[in-house]
C-alpha cells in the first residue's frame, strides 16, 4: 500500500532544462506585482544561479561575500565536505550539532503518551509525530558549528527528561546521544555525511535512532529521509527533506511509512507529509497526514486506505508558538538549549554552552567568533598530533564503541552505546552537598584529552 501522495505533485518542471530559471524569475516577478503580495514565495526546486539575481537580494551574504565563497567552494564540488572545508563563521548558528541532537527533545511528551498507549497503532502515530516535530527546527538554513572531538552538551530540567551527547569521532564525525525519563530512553548514533552539488548540499543521516518504550519494553527504530539545502549562494537558502520516512516497532514487525513531498514550482507539495501505519502483516490501519512545520493528524482506515466511515481526521501534534523576528529563527525551546536554565547542576567543562566561538556568536560578534572557531580548531589539531605521537587512540567518556556495524540506506554504520557512567556522574552531582554558585561563564571551555593543549 502506498502513500496516497506518493505518485503527485512531482514537480511538472523538474525535469526541464535549468533555462527554464529565467521563466521562474519572470513569473515570481508578475505573480507578486498582480496579488500586491510579497510574502508569497515562489521556488525552483532546481536552484541555480539564473534565478537568483531577486532573490540574492533577501539573503544574508553581500554580492562580494558570495562570489568569493563561490570561487572557494567550486572546487567541492561533488565531495563529501563535512570535514573537509573551512567554513566562514558568518553562515553558522550559535548552536552546535549536539545541541541540534537535542532539540529533537522539544516535544517529547509524544513519547510519553507512546508509552502510556495501549493501541499499539496509536502507540506509532504518537512515536512518529514526536520524529516529525524536529523539522519545524530542522528548516533553519543557518549551519551549526561541528563539535571539538570530546565536546559533550548536557540538558535537563525539561519534562523530567536528562539528555547527554558526546562528539565519539572527527574523522569521520560522529556523535552519539542518550535521552531518558520515566517512559522512554532514547539513543542515537550519528554520522552525518554530505554531497556538494554547486548551490546545494545532499545532507544523509547516516545513523541509528531507536526509542525503547518503557512500560512494556518495546523498540521503535527510526530511518528518516535525507535533507537538501538548497541555494547555499544563490537565491533564498531553504531546506527540504523529500523521501521516506520509516519508523519499525521492532518488537512487533508493525511500521509507519511516510512520505515527504519533494517541493516542486511555487512551492507545490512543500511541507506535506502523508502515509500509514502498517501492522506487520503490512495492512494499513491509521492514515497520517499533515505538515512537518505545522501539524500532523490521524484517522482509523480500511484494508484500501480510505477513512473508516464515522471517525474523523484528528491532531496529534501542532507546532508551538514561536518568537517573531527572530534573528536566528530559533524557537523559544531552541533558546533555551543555549541558556543555562536547561544546565545541570556542574556542568561539564566540555559543553557545548561553554565554547568561546558559538558564545561570542551569540552576542553577536563575529570577528570573535571567527578568531575562536580558528583557535578551537588548531587545538584540536594539535592534540590529534600529540595522541597520535604517543601512539593513543581517542576513548569517548559517555559512550563505549561496539563491534556492532548496522546497514542504512546510505552506507554502513559503527555504532555506540551508552555506558551509564553519565547516569553515575548527574546522580553524584545532583546530590552533592557542594552548593558552588560560581559563575558558569567563568568554566573554560575544555573537551581536551591532553591538558597542555587547553593552555597552547
Amino acid at each position: 500500500m502506498g502513500s496516497p501522495k506518493k505518485n503527485q505533485n512531482k514537480g511538472f518542471f523538474a525535469s526541464m532544462t535549468s533555462g527554464l530559471s529565467m521563466f521562474g524569475n519572470a513569473i515570481h516577478r508578475s505573480v507578486n506585482g498582480l496579488l500586491g503580495y510579497e510574502g508569497l514565495e515562489v521556488i525552483n526546486p532546481e536552484g541555480g544561479k539564473e534565478d537568483a539575481e531577486e532573490e540574492a537580494q533577501k539573503g544574508r551574504w553581500r554580492q562580494e561575500d558570495r562570489d568569493s565563497y563561490w570561487k572557494m567552494m567550486q572546487k567541492y564540488i561533488g565531495s563529501d565536505v563535512t570535514s573537509m572545508v573551512t567554513l566562514p563563521v558568518l553562515i553558522f548558528e550559535p548552536m552546535t550539532m549536539l545541541q541540534k541532537m537535542a532539540e529533537l527533545m522539544e516535544y517529547s511528551h509524544l513519547l510519553n503518551k507512546a508509552d502510556e498507549c495501549e493501541d499499539p497503532y496509536m502507540r506509532l502515530v504518537y512515536a512518529t509525530s514526536w520524529a516529525i516535530s524536529v523539522y519545524y527546527a530542522y528548516q533553519r538554513t543557518w549551519k551549526p558549528f561541528n563539535p571539538i572531538l570530546g565536546e559533550t552538551y548536557e540538558m535537563a530540567n525539561h519534562n523530567g527528561v536528562t539528555f547527554i551527547s558526546e562528539q565519539v569521532s572527527h574523522h569521520p564525525p560522529m556523535s552519539a546521544g542518550h535521552a531518558e525519563n520515566e517512559h522512554f530512553t532514547y539513543d542515537v548514533t550519528s554520522k552525518l555525511k554530505t554531497k556538494f552539488l554547486g548551490n546545494s548540499l545532499d545532507v544523509y543521516p547516516v545513523g541509528r535512532t531507536r526509542v525503547t518504550l518503557k512500560r512494556d519494553g518495546v523498540v521503535l527504530e527510526l530511518v528518516p529521509p535525507l535533507t537538501k539545502v538548497n541555494n547555499l549562494i544563490f537565491g533564498r537558502t531553504w531546506v527540504d527533506s523529500p523521501g521516506e520516512m520509516i519508523m519499525t516497532n521492532l518488537t512487533t514487525g508493525d511500521k509507519v511509512v511516510l512520505y515527504f513531498q519533494p517541493c516542486g514550482w511555487f512551492g507545490a507539495g512543500r511541507y506535506e507529509v502523508d502515509g500509514y501505519v502498517y501492522n506487520a502483516a503490512e495492512e494499513p490501519k491509521i492514515l497520517m497526514t499533515g505538515k512537518w512545520n505545522e501539524s500532523m493528524s490521524f484517522q482509523p482506515c480500511d484494508m484500501e486506505g480510505e477513512p473508516l466511515p464515522g471517525t474523523e481526521l484528528k491532531e496529534v501534534w501542532h507546532v508551538a508558538e514561536v518568537p517573531e523576528n527572530d534573528k536566528f529563527q530559533y524557537t523559544y525551546f531552541a533558546h533555551k538549549l543555549n541558556s543555562l536554565e536547561t544546565a545541570p547542576k556542574k556542568l561539564l567543562a566540555t559543553d557545548s554552552r561553554l565554547r568561546p566561538d558559538r558564545y561570542a556568536l551569540e552576542r553577536g560578534d563575529i570577528s570573535k567568533a571567527g578568531a575562536e572557531k580558528s583557535s578551537l580548531e588548531e587545538r584540536q589539531r594539535a592534540e590529534k598530533r600529540n595522541r597520535d605521537a604517543q601512539g593513543h587512540k581517542f576513548t569517548p567518556r559517555w559512550f563505549d564503541l561496539t563491534d556492532e556495524i548496522t546497514p542504512t540506506p546510505w552506507g554502513d554504520l559503527e555504532v555506540y552505546q551508552y555506558n551509564g557512567k553519565y547516569s553515575e556522574h548527574r546522580a553524584a552531582a545532583d546530590s552533592s552537598d557542594d552548593v558552588d554558585e560560581a559563575d558558569v561563564r567563568s568554566i573554560k571551555f575544555n573537551p581536551w584529552q591532553y591538558g597542555n593543549i587547553c593552555n597552547e
